[in-house]
């Protein structure tokens, strides 16, 4: 880039003696708003990316909440009343309780798998038995700016909490 003086005032011509105000040379009339244009988008690029960041870790961090929730509802081995008659399936009754606890729209991200020691994969497992809940995330980037970057835009990643389920009634194991 040039450098561009500003010309030094000088008196004017006119009754009032006033200074001319200063002036810069004309061919350095768009230096000033290229420069801007260059650290706007720079500064924008950076903004949006820290407000990205921030809403990642913010969904990692309640995903990791919501799974710890229904580990710890899915050791009583309780039931959620289901408002058609009846009661949820365990394993259903701790989605449900994943659900209510995650911010609305984390969970639909999210693949969920249950498992316990005895009864493997699907299983909440019986008394005493230990159940692992793990929800896999895909979270989709919401800076504009990113998409150029190779990748499939999305922050990928698990959450999952084990506990040891409570002694409880064998018959509620389903």
């Amino acid at each position: 880039m040039r450098n561009c003086p500003i010309r030094p005032a000088t008196k004017s011509l006119h009754r009032t003696r006033l200074l001319k105000p200063l002036t810069r040379n004309r061919a350095c009339r768009g230096q000033a708003l290229v420069e801007v244009a260059l650290v706007l988008m720079t500064f924008f690029l950076l903004a949006f990316a820290i407000i990205d960041f921030s809403w990642l870790m913010f969904s990692q961090m309640n995903i990791q909440d919501a799974v710890r929730e229904a580990g710890r509802y899915a050791s009583t081995g309780n039931h959620i009343p289901n408002p058609a008659g009846g009661t949820y399936s365990r394993i259903q009754s701790i989605t449900q309780i994943l659900d209510a606890t995650a911010i609305q729209g984390n969970v639909n991200n999210c693949a969920v798998a249950i498992s316990s020691a005895v009864g493997g994969v699907g299983s909440a497992g019986g008394p005493g038995d230990t159940v692992t809940i793990t929800a896999t995330c895909s979270i989709p980037l919401l800076t504009p700016g990113l998409n150029w970057f190779p990748g499939n835009h999305k922050f990928n990643f698990t959450a999952s909490a084990t506990f040891v389920n409570e002694p409880f009634p064998p018959s509620e194991t389903t």
